[in-house]
């Protein structure tokens, strides 16, 4: 993700997913999956669906969270291309647990840094 654009809207998106606005972080998002190598399109696609399965996780929504999370999960798990500016196998494995177990919502984190 070289467009300097477009690494605002991750980091924005990332702050607003880790701030419970998961609408917000939704869209921020979208527009760098718009804008995004092809080869990256489906992790921002699981990142997208991952803040809208959190949303309908919020509203009470039980098959929302389901479906949404599952295809997220789906998407990360299928790995990212080098270089990807979010971390995504920690990320799909808690985010599996938080769909399937009601575990809690995982925080997005950059690349790169360690776990908590």
């Amino acid at each position: 993700m070289d467009h300097p654009d477009l690494a605002a809207f991750v980091r924005e998106g990332m702050r607003l997913y880790n701030a419970g606005r998961f609408w917000e972080a939704h869209e921020s998002w979208e527009a760098v999956w718009r804008a995004a190598p092809e080869d990256e399109r489906p992790a921002w696609q699981g990142l997208i669906q991952a803040a809208a399965a959190m949303l309908h996780r919020e509203r009470g929504n039980a098959h929302g969270l389901a479906t949404l999370g599952e295809a997220a999960v789906a998407k990360l798990q299928g790995g990212v291309p080098p270089g990807f500016p979010l971390e995504t196998t920690r990320f799909a494995a808690a985010l599996a647990r938080c769909v399937r177990e009601g575990g809690p919502v995982p925080p997005v984190e950059p690349a790169g840094a360690s776990s908590r």
